[in-house]
């Protein structure tokens, strides 16, 4: 096996300068950028480099982070059309509106991995404005539903469409950022999260201030003038985002290198940034521990925050149950706002640490206390107060949980089959969160607000188990004597191992 050696390879210093080997194509081309521990062969002018991230946050942030605050409204403004109308037009009884939420939900499992090899098959430039475009028009359609069966469907279809975009997005970002990078970088999408709560809220109650738009009116607006943005979106998308870095005409050819080889510094075994597809990578990527925990944490921790996306206006409407529909809808907004700052806190906390497992577990805790109030109490604003204190820690793990399991294999095609498991699992929790509250169980929702307990204490404990693991596991593995275990394996055979290579350490 052949490294670079340090003095060649220190590039980023003279970025400018020739001797470096400057050429994306040719530039460390076939030759991994560490050495057998892990450890990078690469140095980086801190300068340019805070240079080259500053810009790649310009361009790619703000495009995404609109992607999926529309994905998010158009996934969860069912909640707000239940307030204005949507489940008496419709005829819903007993647990019909369960029902429409939870045929979502089954669609959005089945493709959550198909759609993530997709996207990178296809390539993110293309793949994700193009189910932008498809959920935007569904979105619009549903505004014409009139019966169960047909919401039923539409919901089904909807939720093919957006399989692809949570997990796409924090795919797509992997391809740009270093490890201790990415949670803050997907922290300023996955705000978008309880942002689209806040602003849905607010443009929903903008919304049923109008008479009517076109032939709609009420709880149709809704849909129909949230699908009308999402496709504007998708259609300024598909100019304005670039596969990877090399087919970024924003980037100059030397910021160019500096961005692969910044990946692939941290890579090790890895002779190449974006590999081909690859089955056996594809089962590192689902078949790793730490995923497999992580995906089990975040599923449980998609049960609070989806039920809080689908049932929050309700949760308002029995607090406050004189107020106004408008007045509901506003009152929905300021519990979102604290979440959306509690995210990029604790997300720029990890960065600036480079951990994220101790932040997923302690994030628990406060939503653990507020459903103990929900629990303890039926005063109105202990109730009111209890959803601000949820918000706190519920939205973390979009971030963290993603980051995580990027940061815990080596090649992309391990990092896009990771990453679809993860959000496969947490749309588990999603589908689960359809049936957290039921009509039987109003007012005070008893059972909903136990279960988000109960699965908010089962992610600290197996956050505190996760952590130990790695600890002990990464001891092991500095003891091993990297070098025999790969002597004599080819290039290949070493990339194939990923996460499975002894110069591998857990990033906790």
């Amino acid at each position: 096996m052949t490294h670079s050696s340090p003095e060649k390879t220190t590039a980023m210093h003279q970025e400018h300068d020739p001797e470096y080997g400057l050429d994306v194509k040719a530039d460390l081309s076939g030759q991994t950028a560490t050495d057998e521990h892990g450890h990078s062969l690469l140095h980086f002018d801190p300068v340019a480099e805070r240079r080259l991230v500053r810009k790649i946050d310009l361009y790619i942030v703000p495009t995404v982070a609109l992607l999926y605050l529309f994905c998010f409204i158009d996934r969860a403004n069912i909640g707000n059309a239940r307030l204005a109308g949507f489940e008496k037009d419709l005829h819903l009884k007993g647990y019909n509106y369960n029902q429409v939420l939870s045929v979502f939900y089954i669609s959005y499992i089945i493709f959550e991995i198909p759609s993530n090899m997709a996207c990178k098959l296809i390539g993110p430039g293309w793949f994700l404005p193009g189910i932008t475009f498809g959920f935007g028009i569904l979105t619009v359609c549903f505004a014409f539903v009139r019966d169960i069966q047909t919401a039923c469907a539409v919901r089904f279809l909807l939720g093919i469409f957006e399989a692809g975009m949570l997990p796409g997005i924090a795919y797509y970002m992997s391809r740009w950022y270093r490890r201790s990078e990415l949670a803050f970088r997907l922290a300023l999408y996955v705000v978008m999260a309880p942002l689209a709560g806040a602003f849905g809220g607010l443009l929903a109650s903008a919304i049923l201030r109008l008479p009517h738009f076109g032939t709609t009116k009420r709880w149709e607006m809704i849909f129909a003038i949230e699908g009308i943005i999402t496709i504007a979106l998708a259609l300024i998308a598909f100019v304005t985002l670039t596969d990877r870095p090399e087919t970024a005409r924003w980037l100059s050819h030397e910021e160019k290198q500096m961005a692969l080889n910044r990946l692939k510094s941290e890579r090790v075994g890895a002779t190449e940034v974006l590999d081909k597809m690859d089955k056996k990578k594809i089962v590192r990527g689902i078949w790793n521990p730490v995923v497999l925990m992580t995906s089990w944490t975040f599923l449980l921790n998609c049960i609070t925050v989806q039920a809080l996306a689908f049932f929050a206006p309700t949760i308002i409407r029995t607090i406050y149950p004189r107020a106004t529909v408008v007045h509901q809808q506003l009152m929905t907004v300021p519990p979102y706002i604290v979440g959306a700052v509690a995210i990029l806190v604790v997300n720029f906390t990890s960065w600036k640490t480079d951990r994220r497992v101790v932040y997923m577990g302690f994030s628990a805790l406060p939503v653990m206390v507020g459903y103990c109030m929900f629990l303890g109490s039926t005063s109105s604003k202990v109730r009111y107060a209890a959803t601000f204190i949820i918000t706190t820690g519920a939205f973390n793990s979009g971030a963290l949980a993603n980051a995580h399991v990027a940061a815990n294999v080596v090649s992309d095609t391990a990092r896009s089959s990771a990453i679809g498991m993860n959000v496969m699992f947490g749309n588990i929790g999603g589908l689960i969160s359809t049936w957290a509250f039921l009509p039987f169980d109003g007012p005070n929702f008893p059972i909903g607000n136990g279960l988000n307990l109960a699965a908010q204490g089962i992610v600290a404990i197996t956050c505190l188990i996760m952590w130990f693991w790695m600890q002990a596991d990464n001891k092991r593995r500095a003891q091993e004597d990297v070098a025999r275990k790969i002597d004599g394996l080819s290039h290949e055979e070493i990339s194939d191992l990923d996460w499975r290579h002894p110069g591998f350490q857990w990033r906790l």
